[in-house]
């Protein structure tokens, strides 16, 4: 068992704390914050509340993604690797199941920034662009799928001179039907989507913010 109860998270979701691991510190263990399966249930409208609590936790959410064709038989080798921790799978912890994964981490050592710092400390700027285009061609060569990109779930390394994302939350597919998983065309299509819905959101990161993103999303929407 991996004992977190004298450790404090480097970092903490809505949903999860993420810890070091105590003896492999090149490894992440994230673990849901306690009562949160509870509290989501109970905010979720009574349709989504007749599943079992596994779709509201977040690790299961990450086992699922993690089984996605795109990385279910990848090689240590794989170029999905690329941009994605490196999965171990669900562990037991002393604050409950912990999903491990590798740690990303700047060249001092310590957890990588998120995307989200980054711009809020520097912008836009061609560095980050470059990364973002980089990523991008990624997810269309490798089929990743993933849920919408969001800042504050990719971490940005500095790898040799030239900045690097990691996507370290938010696998898997948001469609009701599968059919991203099991059909060539309907992947593109939807990676696309994902692909130009993370541009619209950084977009917003560095803008003003006199809208909301709810309120930027709807604005879109209706567009």
């Amino acid at each position: 068992m991996i004992d977190l109860r004298d450790l404090q998270p480097f970092a903490s979701g809505g949903n999860r704390h993420c810890y070091r691991h105590p003896q492999q510190p090149e490894l992440c263990v994230k673990v849901m914050r306690r009562g949160r399966v509870a509290e989501l249930r109970g905010r979720a409208p009574w349709y989504k509340a007749l599943v079992s609590d596994k779709r509201f936790d977040d690790n299961e959410r990450e086992v699922e993604g993690y089984a996605q064709p795109a990385l279910k038989n990848a090689g240590s080798h794989s170029p999905v690797w690329q941009h994605l921790p490196r999965w171990y799978g669900i562990q037991e912890t002393s604050e409950g199941p912990g999903a491990v994964s590798q740690l990303i981490v700047d060249s001092d050592g310590k957890p990588a920034p998120t995307l989200e710092d980054y711009l809020h400390q520097y912008g836009l700027d061609a560095h980050i662009r470059a990364a973002l285009a980089r990523f991008s061609e990624w997810l269309r060569e490798t089929r990743v799928l993933t849920k919408n990109i969001l800042p504050h779930n990719l971490v940005v390394r500095d790898e040799d001179g030239r900045l690097e994302l990691y996507l370290i939350d938010g696998l898997g597919s948001a469609a009701f039907l599968p059919l991203a998983k099991l059909f060539d065309h309907f992947s593109r299509r939807y990676i696309e989507r994902r692909i130009q819905r993370m541009w619209q959101r950084i977009r917003w990161e560095v803008s003003d913010k006199s809208l909301t993103w709810k309120e930027a999303e709807r604005r879109r929407d209706e567009g």
